[in-house]
């Protein structure tokens, strides 16, 4: 009778012992579903981790608030989802995903993501939610006030493309914007401005001009977004010092704290209203020294949103170079032509634009394109003609300088031509990215010379990362290709060093 008691206290031991072991399995199983799998409320710091890597996600800097999974889960205003669905935007980009519950927190940004990541949307949605909740400017009682917030462009077309997309989601709300950009008549856009509005869309160098001329005010602005920053040629073109007078423009009341407290969302959110701190909002496809030194001048302890990998051109993008003499390029033009190769965009150099442009836009209509140009020497009506005859479908070709490479969006470009190479990889990321934009695939075709011979190495660099481009033998081996410009001392130099 014991030896029987035994053996059934030790099956129902083993039977408890098994079943308990299922369920662990059962709730291991249960734990460990994807996060799309889950509701909010059964995510856990495992989950966001995941989902952060999924879309490529990294972030720098504290408190950084969970990612969105979808807009519906968002805490949006009704109003705003409602114009995202009419809009058709299933799903946050990577960069909508981490950068709008950033901004809504008041914290400065600096996001970092490839072009037609949609950054724009990304940096409008928090400023609108927060001027929703503010009074409307009226003409006669507040114009002579200014607007709530400023958004600085490099050109004047990415300002109207932003202008675009602002009225998208503004107008329905009732948020006006203006748009102050070089090339149209200054005393319209005064006009414009008296009439009020909430959102300022500018170039720096127009925005100074009204500014100084008393055509606008900026005493109650407390939001700045700097878009596609990288474009700005800082040391080239002054940016910083016209970005310092622009600032001291605004007022000094509404700074942020230098310290701890300008990451806690709880002490940020208190000044969301009127007497909000200034938010300032960085955005740019490559993260080079100088736009660094920039943010550390006039951010206060920014929440940085990093997408994929900084700088490095999307991984859709199958890059071609070709090394040629510099009379051949029109040559190789000619057997792209008759191989059925027409690429949409070309680009040139700022040097030659007046009369390369030009001249290469009248060959290529010899060999049967229908081509346009876009740079800075033609007037504001030229350049938007020439883009939209491009949209529209009645040029073939744009022969462009970079002015076409800095966060214009046009449609369905499969394939881009360095008729020249830019002069900084910076640049060549920038061109390139005008293809393989909103998931598609693109190629970019490169013609190199000898002259660019500056930029080898960061060339050569950029095609070993991508995974779908390979470097080309010549440019490999080249002497050029193996080492930065600056880095490497000749014999004779470092003899003189050792010397010294």
């Amino acid at each position: 009778m014991l030896e029987t008691r035994r053996t059934v206290e030790e099956k129902t031991q083993e039977a408890t012992r098994i079943k308990k072991q299922r369920d662990q399995e059962r709730q291991r199983a249960f734990d460990d579903r994807h996060w799309s799998k889950k509701s909010l409320e059964e995510m856990v710091e495992r989950d966001w981790r995941i989902l952060r890597e999924d879309f490529a996600i990294s972030t720098k800097g504290g408190k950084i608030p969970f990612p969105l999974r979808s807009w519906r889960e968002s805490t949006l205003p009704t109003s705003i989802l409602d114009i995202v669905d009419k809009l058709q935007y299933e799903e946050p980009t990577p960069i909508q995903r981490q950068a709008i519950p950033i901004g809504l927190q008041n914290r400065d940004i600096i996001g970092v993501a490839e072009t037609g990541s949609g950054k724009t949307a990304a940096f409008l949605i928090p400023l609108l939610v927060w001027i929703m909740g503010l009074p409307k400017i009226e003409r006669d009682a507040d114009a002579d006030k200014g607007p709530y917030a400023v958004i600085l462009a490099p050109t004047r077309e990415l300002a109207q493309q932003i202008e675009d997309e602002a009225a998208k989601f503004g107008r329905p709300l009732g948020v006006r914007t203006v748009s102050v950009i070089g090339g149209l008549s200054r005393e319209d856009q005064g006009f414009q401005l008296r009439l009020g509005c909430e959102i300022v869309i500018a170039t720096p160098g127009r925005l100074i001009d009204v500014l100084e001329n008393r055509y606008l005010v900026l005493s109650r602005c407390s939001y700045i977004v700097l878009d596609e920053v990288s474009c700005y040629r800082m040391i080239d073109m002054g940016f910083e010092p016209d970005v310092q007078k622009i600032l001291e423009h605004l007022p000094v009341s509404n700074v942020k704290p230098d310290s701890e407290d300008a990451e806690d969302p709880e002490k940020l959110l208190a000044y969301m209203g009127k007497d909000k701190f200034r938010q300032t909002v960085m955005f740019t496809a490559t993260m080079p020294p100088q736009v660094e030194r920039l943010a550390r001048n006039y951010l206060r302890r920014p929440a940085v949103v990093y997408i994929g990998s900084i700088g490095r051109p999307v991984e859709r993008v199958e890059q071609k170079v070709y090394l040629v003499k510099e009379q051949a390029k029109r040559k190789k033009l000619l057997e792209m032509r008759n191989s059925g190769i027409d690429p949409p965009i070309i680009f040139v150099n700022q040097k030659k634009v007046r009369v390369a442009s030009d001249v290469l836009a009248k060959s290529l209509e010899k060999m049967g394109f229908r081509a346009t140009t876009l740079h800075g020497g033609r007037n504001q009506e030229q350049r938007e003609f020439a883009l939209s005859s491009l949209k529209a479908g009645a040029k073939d070709i744009l022969v462009a300088t970079d002015v076409a490479g800095r966060g214009i969006d046009i449609k369905d470009v499969s394939l881009v031509l360095n008729y020249d190479m830019a002069k900084s990889i910076e640049g060549y990321t920038h061109r390139i990215g005008r293809t393989g934009r909103a998931g598609k695939t693109g190629v970019a075709i490169t013609f190199l010379t000898q002259e660019d011979s500056a930029v080898f190495y960061d060339l050569k660099q950029t095609l070993l990362a991508s995974p779908v481009s390979h470097c080309p033998p010549e440019l490999d081996k080249h002497p050029d290709a193996q080492h930065k410009p600056g880095t490497v001392l000749t014999k004779k130099r470092k003899e003189e060093t050792i010397f010294v």
